[in-house]
């Protein structure tokens, strides 16, 4: 697991496992709050193990960004923690993460000490805020990879925590094409310091502008590609001919995953297109 210190009492974990999957922390005098969790158990334990002995402090809040395995099952290892989410998100998590820890548990051996932990308290518009020591927290919709989305920004340090909002290669196949674009765009105005995506890098200040035309040109151009192939008989081979690089994005991201979900996205946009 990557660990970084982002900026005074936030920090930021990484899976070497699993899609570069992020995580993060922010440290109070007394005690902390967990942004996600990482995707296997090792490694959201190796990060409480961090924060305890290291950092000094128990986490007394877990904020689940979505619903999302990656980002929700090492819930269960903040045992006393409470856990924060949209009210989506724990509807979600209920009626599709129980049955799939289920089936992955077959796969898995690793999976039987994981259980789903529900949040304890939700929000369903507007903003929610929290106060951590020095800093302010706000929570925010961010939907469009799922329809549960929040971001957390550590407002002094101007740090965003996106969830999969902000992605190195934007995923649609479980959201909403146009509701991600309002997103990316929203975050690009916010006039920040860093972007902790969901899944990869971090993005610094200078960078920002460009990941956000990358991201929106990307979306925009699979949208047209979609398009263009109409209700078309021969609508597989047209969407299979369309490679991530014409679209502006390249395979080599997300540890070569990118090219996989770029696939899933065009498969699952033209369903979603055509079944309106």
């Amino acid at each position: 697991m990557h660990r970084e210190r982002v900026s005074e009492n936030v920090f930021w974990f990484q899976s070497e496992i699993y899609a570069q999957v992020t995580a993060g922390v922010i440290i109070g005098p007394q005690w902390a709050v967990v942004i996600d969790t990482l995707a296997l158990p090792e490694e959201t334990l190796g990060m409480r193990e961090f924060i305890e002995h290291e950092l000094g402090v128990q986490v007394r809040y877990v904020i689940n960004t979505h619903y999302h395995a990656d980002h929700t099952w090492g819930n269960c290892f903040f045992p006393g923690a409470t856990v924060i989410s949209h009210e989506r998100c724990r509807v979600l998590l209920n009626e599709l993460g129980k049955p799939s820890l289920e089936n992955a548990r077959k796969q898995n051996q690793n999976l039987r000490q994981v259980k789903i932990v529900l949040p304890h308290m939700t929000f369903a518009s507007g903003e929610l805020t929290m106060r951590v020591g020095k800093k302010n927290l706000i929570f925010s919709q961010a939907f469009g990879h799922s329809d549960d989305g929040i971001s957390v920004l550590v407002e002094e340090d101007r740090v965003l925590f996106a969830g999969d909002a902000f992605m190195p290669l934007p995923y649609i196949v479980d959201g909403n094409i146009d509701d991600l674009l309002a997103s990316i765009k929203k975050i690009g105005r916010m006039g920040l310091e860093n972007i902790i995506q969901g899944h990869g890098d971090i993005i610094l200040r200078g960078e920002i502008d460009a990941a956000v035309r990358e991201n929106t040109n990307y979306l925009n151009n699979i949208k047209k590609a979609v398009k263009a192939t109409g209700k078309r008989k021969n609508a597989d081979e047209l969407l299979e001919a369309v490679t991530i690089e014409e679209c502006g994005k390249s395979r080599v991201h997300l540890g070569g995953l990118a090219e996989t979900l770029h696939r899933r996205n065009l498969t699952a946009l033209y369903r979603q297109m055509n079944e309106e």
